[in-house]
């Protein structure tokens, strides 16, 4: 608790290097994670600095690797995460992972090249084979005849659907077939329509265009595919060539010349298939080299960005050094934890032995002003609830820590939101598998974003589900339902005969019957309070909820006061470690003063209340209480304490006097009473009116207390020359400004007075939320099954197993316990670092972010931003 409860101490230290040894003894505190580093050269750039040579071949030998990852990735070949440590590599070694990463990124490099020649010619002969397959059908006879025809028509103007004077048939001059030329190619199958089309209004009609679909793959090699089309233009004339060949171009259809005769073709076809099975072999064999590359290179991928990431940043941290005249030392600054000195010295004499060197590296802790960073020694359990309070701020260095506090205050805050037992197991059972399988889940390095959330906060979890089963049965709900384990206070006091007539009597006139157990009878008063929990008979009264809503409110507010003062407490220990007197007197006492006289005040009260004030007439200090008619009104009884209004003394006047208008027996004995009207409003005990008052004085008080006692001491302080420590975390207290001290000092007096009053209402979602959950949970019980649960015979437990499994279940974890989980989880995390950390809590401090290989790991790795 003491590390967690307060950060560890910082030294600030200062360590000489030998250039010989520099590299590993840095190498060995990036093993340890215990020194952070600070940059003595922050005036020099980057390419000022002594290793900016080593950083930039770093950067290269980065470059090279992530060319080889997207070429693994490209063939889909998963890599395999490196496990094993992996030892930062020497500097000596540079030059020989410098050659493995060149030579590699060559091999590759002159492979994708020759793969891609390779692939675009086969590719070409595919098309050029298919062409030479189709020609033949394309230009016989019949096809020349018509495209003849169609040319002959263009150039006489009679093109188109629509002509006008058309000449016989007989007399139509057909162009001669052998005077036609023609270009064969393939194009896409998707362009055809647009292609010809653009064909016949650039030409005019006069090219005649066929296309034959390519039913072979020409991709073979690749996992893309589109359909592709044989083409051939009919036409007259150079001119038309020229034109023809540009809009191919324009829409990168790629022509192929195939020759006129046929015997040609067919020799020309039976070369090119032969080509094409040879240079299938060679692609073949190309493409099977690289993928052993490839895939030997994914085996040690991650081991050579381990290697590379490590030798990357402890050249980097170099640069952060100073270098002394001589140039054969190395100065460092760095914050470690005063634990952990030993261990860095032990780390600093590792790396000497291991360097060779035989002068050793000296760190000598220094004195300082600076301010330190914030660290906590953690562990799996209490990482989970720093990192909540960490998302709000980072502590002050020495400052009080919320978290060992949180490890209780929020898991029970969330589960008085959430209190159903059935949905607690559900959510310590998906905790505990976390928890027992956390070993197994971390060497599998899950990086999805959602599922590290979760098991980052699996203690947190586990503890919701544990402290939401213990609410629940505080409540008695589970899945909305209420167990009998002690049985009832509660007893009939109807006679049998009497509910039979009354019963018969409902029936006849179609009325349901509707009885009033009166608690003076019906509640075993005698036998104390219920054993645990709430009683299972509010779970069948239909004023179920005027019960419990009183009950979950006033305790809201009880809860929620006993934090908030005990976050004022704990600023106490704030103070005493400041050694700030001033603080402790004329801030924490006036808080606490005000608090407890109105807030803590209002708590006893509600306590009161519960403990004296029921049902039956007594005595209660001193004065007749006649019955539960008037019970104080502690809402109404609170703002007539801040109106100073007057009220009558007691409940009843005419007290046995014999002008008493009622009369009950107490104690054995008749008393005769007169109630006072609204006898609920008038004081409850002795001299009420007076302490009220005297409560409100103390609480006026305090607030000008707050306010200007603190200011006008500083300012006294600095008049007198002494220093002034304005607390507000900086390496430097700044230059004193009254005005600014003044104002600062009113924001926090006012924050905190009306926060008194806000935080108070704040606290009432813990009631407003839990109400909520509980209708959700019963509504989806009696909508969904208690439908099923009505059914009978076969088909009720057809009815009773789809509807469970397949929407009570799945509406019961996606609704009630994801969706009203993480409100109520937001609505915790709201409480504590809006009504509880700002009653003690700075979180204006510097986080400790020592030199780890670890972290810089899990960061490559993408376990860590």
């Amino acid at each position: 608790m003491g590390s967690i409860y307060r950060s560890e101490h910082m030294k600030l230290c200062q360590i000489f290097f030998q250039s010989e040894s520099a590299y590993q003894c840095v190498a060995e505190l990036g093993e340890l994670g215990m020194a952070q580093f600070i940059d003595l050269n922050e005036e020099l750039n980057s390419y000022q600095r002594k290793y900016v040579n080593e950083v930039k071949r770093c950067e290269e030998m980065d470059r090279k690797l992530r060319f080889i990852e997207e070429e693994i990735e490209k063939e889909g070949i998963a890599i395999p995460d490196h496990n094993e440590h992996v030892p930062a590599p020497q500097p000596k070694h540079m030059t020989e992972m410098e050659a493995n990463f060149e030579k590699m990124e060559e091999e590759l490099i002159q492979n994708n090249k020759s793969s891609k020649a390779l692939l675009k010619n086969h590719i070409e002969m595919l098309e050029m084979k298919a062409v030479l397959e189709h020609v033949t059908q394309l230009i016989d006879a019949q096809h020349k005849r018509e495209a003849a025809l169609s040319i002959s028509e263009a150039v006489r103007g009679e093109a188109g659907p629509f002509v006008i004077g058309q000449r016989p048939e007989k007399d139509k001059v057909v162009r001669d077939e052998n005077e036609l030329r023609f270009v064969t190619g393939v194009i896409k199958q998707s362009k055809i329509i647009a292609f010809e089309r653009f064909l016949w209004r650039m030409c005019r009609a006069k090219v005649f265009a066929k296309f034959v679909h390519i039913a072979e793959r020409t991709e073979v090699f690749s996992n893309e595919f589109e359909d592709k089309s044989v083409f051939i233009l009919f036409f007259s004339g150079d001119q038309l060539r020229t034109r023809v060949k540009k809009i191919c171009d324009g829409f990168h259809a790629k022509i192929y010349n195939c020759p006129d005769s046929a015997v040609e073709r067919t020799r020309l076809l039976d070369n090119i298939r032969t080509q094409t099975a040879d240079l299938h072999k060679v692609i073949q064999e190309t493409l099977d080299y690289r993928a052993r590359i490839v895939r030997a290179a994914s085996l040690n991928l991650r081991k050579w960005g381990i290697m590379l990431l490590k030798l990357k940043s402890i050249f980097h941290t170099l640069n952060m050094f100073s270098v002394d005249v001589t140039q054969k030392c190395l100065i460092a600054e760095c914050w470690v934890p005063e634990v952990d000195i030993f261990n860095v010295r032990h780390a600093l004499d590792q790396g000497t032995l291991h360097s060779g060197s035989n002068v050793p590296a000296i760190l000598n802790e220094m004195e300082t002003h600076k301010y330190p960073p914030t660290y906590f020694k953690l562990n799996r359990f209490t990482q989970g609830f720093q990192n909540i309070v960490d998302a709000y701020g980072i502590a002050n260095y020495r400052e009080v820590n919320p978290a060992p506090w949180t490890i209780i205050s929020f898991p029970f805050l969330f589960a008085v939101m959430f209190g159903d037992a059935g949905h607690g197991i559900i959510m310590l059972l998906a905790a505990l598998a976390l928890v027992v399988f956390e070993n197994k889940l971390i060497s599998m390095k899950i990086k999805d974003e959602i599922f590290n959330t979760f098991f980052g906060g699996r203690y947190v979890v586990l503890l919701m589900g544990v402290f939401a089963i213990y609410t629940g049965f505080i409540y008695n709900d589970i899945y909305s339902k209420s167990i009998n384990i002690f049985g009832s206070s509660w007893v009939n006091p109807y006679n049998q005969t009497l509910l039979a007539s009354m019963d018969l009597q409902g029936t006849e006139a179609g009325s349901e019957l509707d009885l009033t157990f009166p608690p003076e009878v019906a509640f075993l008063h005698d036998q104390g309070p219920y054993p645990f929990g709430v009683d299972p008979v509010w779970n069948l009264a239909k004023n179920r909820l005027n019960f419990l809503n009183p009950m979950k409110m006033k305790t809201s507010v009880l809860l929620g006061i006993a934090q908030m003062a005990f976050g004022i407490m704990l600023s106490l220990f704030n103070h005493l470690g400041n050694r700030s007197a001033v603080d402790i007197f004329f801030v924490f006492i006036p808080q606490c003063l005000f608090l407890g006289c109105i807030f803590v005040y209002l708590c006893i009260q509600i306590v009161i209340k519960w403990l004296f004030f029921w049902v039956k007439p007594a005595y209660i200090f001193g004065q007749l209480y006649p019955g539960s008619n008037c019970a104080p009104s502690l809402l109404i009884g609170l703002i007539n304490m801040f109106m100073v209004k007057s009220r009558d003394p007691g409940f009843v006047t005419n007290l046995n006097n014999g002008n008493g208008t009622d009369s009950v027996i107490v104690n054995g004995q008749n008393v005769t009473y007169t109630v006072i009207d609204q006898c609920y409003l008038q004081q409850w005990y002795p001299n009420e009116s007076l302490v009220e008052v005297i409560l409100l004085l103390i609480a006026v008080i305090s607030v000008p207390v707050m306010l200007f006692v603190k200011p006008f001491y500083f300012k006294w302080r600095h008049g007198k020359g002494l220093p002034v420590d304005l607390g507000h975390g900086s390496e430097e207290h700044g230059e004193f400004n009254f005005g600014d001290v003044m104002v600062h000092q009113a924001i926090h007096t006012i924050e905190f007075v009306l926060g008194c009053v806000s935080h108070t209402a704040s606290y009432l979602r813990l009631w407003a939320l839990s109400l909520a959950h509980a209708q959700l949970s019963d509504v989806l019980w009696t909508m969904v099954l208690n439908i099923a649960l009505s059914m009978g015979g076969w088909g009720g437990s057809v009815a009773i197993t789809i509807i469970f499994y397949f929407f009570f279940s799945i509406l019961s974890v996606c609704i009630l316990i994801l969706m009203e989980g993480l409100s109520a989880f937001l609505h915790a995390i709201r409480l504590h670092w809006v009504e509880f950390q700002s009653k003690f809590y700075g979180g204006t401090g510097i986080q400790f972010e020592p030199f780890s290989f670890e972290k810089i790991i899990r960061v490559y790795e993408g376990l860590d931003q």
